[in-house]
């Protein structure tokens, strides 16, 4: 998370890279300011400390390199050795070049926001940081918030369990708010995101030259959660062999970064979240008993919104005066006869789809004769597909053709109904992660699309491969 009351600067002659860069930042939750010259820079000193510079080597009158701050992230577009030595050697926490890498400014980022600036005053304490708030008055809804009010103000390691888009990660961040820690950074990682072989160097950090393309060091998310909350999404999914370096955390509150050898200390409280059923898994062996047993010291169950339909009316009210104020107009209420539907409806894909689903009614809504019906939602049981469509005009079936028309017709709907999520879908099938991507890239654009409502006004679902969200993850 984002510290409140600082800010990223960055420092480019270049408009377009000025601003760029300003909206990446601006899509990471950080608060950025941005200057033409170091001289503009240095004058704004005066009146806040920056959390981070971002700063281009090469700027006309003060060179980059001239301006003495850290944490600093130098950029250029010439990347030659003896300036990036020279970029180093000075403190610098990264030297990039241009084209920037998005995900390594990002990073780097991250790092710099969670160290203090050193050669300047100390900063006054962190603010809390603020976030979204959780809806409900429900009997299971305020169980939770019971449950969290207990926990919040002890160091005790909590297990969140519930379906996918319940709000785990809202729970997860309630905790820490209420906690002494709320003024330290609370950081997340979704095990499931991350390629096994990376997932330890994004825990622990790595350090420089320990494996290929290390070249600096790098602090993990443990080390910039120092003091605060890390809240591990998907615990499920992490790779054996990190379960148990997380066991040895839990156990003796120390790790080590990868390739190094000096223990370091961990003052962090431990959060994580599943939906998967983690008994069931060390019973298959797939998770380590002891590390269940450590992380289930506090377990808080998210009920899924079917089990609380009394809250559906509030997060309505909530989520559309949230799209009311980002598109900056008045936003049409939907009327008790859509609002029975929505309450009737099982909600699969939890507030998630139901956040989803205001969110596609605050676009259409200017629309006159667009409404909220049936039609807005998937079938929750996949229609039987006939063998007509796979049957030849001599009565033979094609076998094969057939198999793979109803797969392909259970596999879109299980992503729509996950959201897009492909742990979550690999789960409603009874399919291995890796199972479900091969069958992905199999079918690619054939996959079935919805075709919902929106049809009445000109839209259709994108193919699989055309939606970013699903992209990214493949």
């Amino acid at each position: 998370m984002s510290d409140a009351s600082a800010a990223v600067y960055v420092v480019d002659d270049d408009v377009s890279v000025r601003e760029s860069v300003e909206g990446l930042i601006h899509s990471a939750d950080f608060r950025v300011e941005t200057f033409a010259t170091a001289r503009e820079l240095l004058d704004r000193f005066r009146d806040e400390v920056p959390g981070c510079l971002v700063l281009d080597v090469n700027l006309p009158g003060v060179g980059g390199l001239e301006v003495q701050q850290q944490p600093v992230i130098f950029i250029t577009g010439h990347g030659d050795i003896p300036t990036s030595v020279r970029a180093m050697k000075s403190g610098a926490l990264e030297f990039l070049t241009k084209p920037l890498d998005g995900d390594a400014l990002l990073a780097a980022i991250r790092q710099a926001m969670a160290r203090p600036p050193r050669g300047i005053p100390a900063r006054r304490k962190a603010a809390r940081t603020v976030f979204p708030p959780i809806v409900g008055q429900s009997p299971a809804f305020r169980a939770v918030m019971d449950r969290v009010a207990m926990v919040a103000s002890t160091d005790s390691t909590v297990l969140i369990l519930g379906e996918t888009g319940t709000g785990k990660e809202r729970v997860a961040q309630a905790i820490h708010a209420r906690s002494h820690r709320s003024s330290r950074p609370m950081i997340s990682l979704n095990c499931a995101a991350i390629q096994p072989s990376l997932i330890a160097s994004e825990l622990f950090g790595h350090e420089r030259g320990a494996f290929t393309g290390a070249l600096h060091q790098r602090l993990g998310r443990f080390e910039l959660a120092e003091g605060g909350t890390i809240f591990l999404d998907e615990i499920g999914d992490l790779p054996a062999e990190t379960q148990i370096a997380l066991l040895r955390i839990l156990q003796e509150r120390e790790f080590e970064r990868v390739g190094g050898n000096q223990p370091i200390r961990a003052d962090v409280r431990v959060i994580a979240a599943t939906h998967c059923d983690l008994r069931a898994a060390t019973a298959a062996g797939s998770f380590r008993n002891d590390l269940y047993y450590r992380l289930n010291v506090f377990p808080i169950h998210v009920p899924p919104l079917r089990e609380r339909p009394s809250d559906i009316p509030l997060l309505i009210e909530h989520f559309l005066r949230i799209q009311s104020s980002k598109l900056a107009r008045g936003i049409r209420g939907v009327d008790e006869k859509t609002l029975e539907i929505m309450r009737s409806y099982s909600w699969p894909g939890n507030v998630r789809e139901l956040q989803n689903a205001i969110e596609r009614w605050a676009i259409v809504s200017r629309t006159a004769g667009v409404l909220i019906n049936e039609s807005w939602f998937p079938r929750e049981v996949p229609p039987a597909v006939t063998v007509d469509h796979e049957q030849a005009a001599d009565g033979t079936v094609n076998f094969r053709g057939y198999l793979e028309t109803v797969e392909r017709n259970l596999i879109g709907r299980a992503m729509m109904a996950a959201g897009g999520n492909q742990s979550d879908a690999a789960r409603r099938l009874g399919l291995s992660r890796g199972s479900l991507l091969e069958r992905l890239r199999k079918y690619g654009r054939s996959l079935p699309d919805d075709r919902g409502s929106d049809d009445a006004v000109g839209n259709r679902s994108a193919p699989l491969d055309e939606q970013p969200e699903l992209r990214r993850s493949m």
